[in-house]
């Protein structure tokens, strides 16, 4: 037998290894491979960095969405829609979805090609307008009963 439990080749396993934040291509390598004519989005050496003001654009979406999941996840909000310029259909994205494609257009300047979600329940989704609407609303209430207590008389 070569190396022990929980070792491959001689080395240690380690949790969490190998763990890959996209998803795997099922067909890398494969003659019949159905993408295999398209244009890889890894060649896009043309491809201009973000700006410094789509950098904190980017930042201030990903500090929202906290917000936003933070307030909406509670009440059974599943994540955001968002229509797509492209296609012109509604993309449903979960919040780590979200999250994770603002991360990689941090990272790498490009968004990811994405599909619309199979199935979504439309009803568990809001938009970015409702969800900053909503998060304003809450932080109004709470501005104002922050200045009610303030401005009673103290015993």
């Amino acid at each position: 037998m070569t190396g022990g439990l929980g070792q491959a080749g001689g080395r240690a396993w380690v949790y969490g290894e190998g763990v890959h934040d996209e998803p795997i291509d099922p067909f890398n390598g494969d003659p019949a491979d159905p993408a295999a004519g398209l244009h890889d989005p890894g060649d896009d050496t043309g491809l201009e960095p973000l700006t410094d003001v789509e950098r904190q654009d980017v930042l201030e979406d990903l500090a929202d969405l906290e917000i936003y999941q933070a307030l909406l996840a509670p009440i059974g909000v599943r994540g955001l829609v968002i229509e797509c310029e492209d296609c012109h259909e509604p993309h449903y994205f979960d919040w780590d979805l979200l999250r994770g494609n603002l991360r990689h257009l941090l990272s790498s300047g490009r968004p990811r090609v994405h599909e619309p979600a199979y199935d979504p329940d439309p009803d568990h989704y809001v938009t970015w307008d409702y969800a900053r609407g909503y998060a304003d609303g809450v932080h109004d209430t709470l501005t104002e009963s922050g200045e009610d207590d303030t401005d009673s008389p103290s015993a």
